[in-house]
C-alpha cells in the first residue's frame, strides 16, 4: 500500500483536530519551546542522522521555528531550545554515533544560531531522547520546571525535531509532569504541526542498504502518528499561528518583492 493511500486511511480511521493560535490576541503567559534543531538532524549532510538530501519538511520546519523564535523574542517573550548533545563514545541507543560534542552536529541549525547571544532565549544541552529527563541536574532541579516557574509560563508552544521521537517522548512527559501537580501554573501544551518535521526512510531504501525492515520509517506516517499520539495524551495540535501585528508586517518586508 502507498504511502498516500495509508496516509489517507489514517486521516479517515484517525482523524486529528487542529486549532488555530492567536497570539495576537491570546499570546499572554505563553514560551516557545524548540526541540532539537541541530545540524545532526536538520542541516543536509551533517551527520549519520541528518537529512541526505534537502527536504521540504524539514525547511519549512527551520523557518517556522526562526519566524516563532524572533517574533517571541521582540515580544520578550521566553524561548527554550534543547540541543541533543552526546559525549564521543557513548551513542544512545538505538541510534548510531549523533551529535557529539564537538563535532558541530550538536549545534544549532544556521538559522537559529542567533538564538545562541540572546538574553530571553535558554539553551539546555540533553544527552537522552526525552528532553524532560534530560534536563534534571545533578541536585535534583529540572531546568524545565525552574524555567516554566521562572518565567510564570502558562501555555507551552512545541516545535522541533523528530514529530515522533524526541518531540513526543518531551511533550507526553510534559503532559505527565503537568497533571502529576509539577507545574502548577501550566495550563496547555501547544504542538505546532507545521513546526515540527522527522526524518524519511522508506522501506524500499532500508532494503537498499540493507536494513531490517523494521528500520523503515515514512516520514508523512510517522509524523502523523506521532500528531496523533500527542492530541491523544492532551496536546493541543496547531495548524496556525496568527502573530502580532508589527511582526507580520517586519515578515512581509522580507517576502518576495519587499524591502530587505
Amino acid at each position: 500500500m502507498s504511502t498516500e493511500r495509508i496516509l489517507q486511511e489514517l486521516t479517515e480511521s484517525m482523524p486529528l483536530s487542529k486549532g488555530g493560535l492567536d497570539l495576537k490576541e491570546n499570546g499572554h503567559g505563553f514560551g516557545l519551546i524548540i526541540v532539537d534543531e541541530v545540524n545532526g538532524f536538520a542541516t543536509v549532510g551533517a551527520g549519520n542522522l541528518a537529512p541526505q538530501t534537502p527536504n521540504e519538511q524539514v525547511s519549512v520546519m527551520v523557518s517556522e521555528t526562526d519566524r516563532l523564535a524572533r517574533a517571541f523574542i521582540k515580544q520578550a517573550m521566553p524561548v527554550l531550545a534543547f540541543l541533543d548533545t552526546h559525549d564521543p563514545g557513548k551513542p544512545e541507543p538505538p541510534y548510531p554515533p549523533h551529535c557529539e560534542r564537538g563535532t558541530g552536529e550538536e549545534d544549532l541549525v544556521p538559522e537559529l544560531k542567533w538564538l545562541e547571544n540572546d538574553p530571553h532565549a535558554t539553551l539546555v544541552r540533553k544527552d537522552c531522547i526525552n528532553g524532560f529527563i534530560g534536563a534534571f541536574q545533578p541536585d535534583g532541579s529540572n531546568t524545565i520546571v525552574d524555567w516554566v516557574m521562572k518565567n510564570q509560563v502558562i501555555n507551552v508552544l512545541v516545535v522541533g525535531i523528530c514529530t515522533d521521537i524526541c518531540v513526543m517522548d518531551f511533550a507526553l512527559t510534559l503532559l505527565s509532569a503537568r497533571n502529576h501537580g509539577m507545574l502548577p501554573s501550566l495550563k496547555e501544551v501547544h504542538v505546532y504541526d507545521k513546526g515540527c518535521s522527522t526524518y524519511d526512510l522508506p522501506r524500499n531504501i532500508v532494503e537498499e542498504i540493507g536494513l531490517p525492515s523494521s528500520a523503515s520509517h515514512p516520514q508523512g506516517i510517522t509524523h502523523y502518528m506521532g500528531l496523533y499520539f500527542m492530541a491523544s495524551r492532551g496536546a493541543q495540535l496547531v495548524s496556525s499561528i496568527n502573530l502580532w501585528p508589527e511582526l507580520l508586517e517586519f515578515y512581509d518586508l522580507l517576502a518576495p518583492g519587499g524591502i530587505i
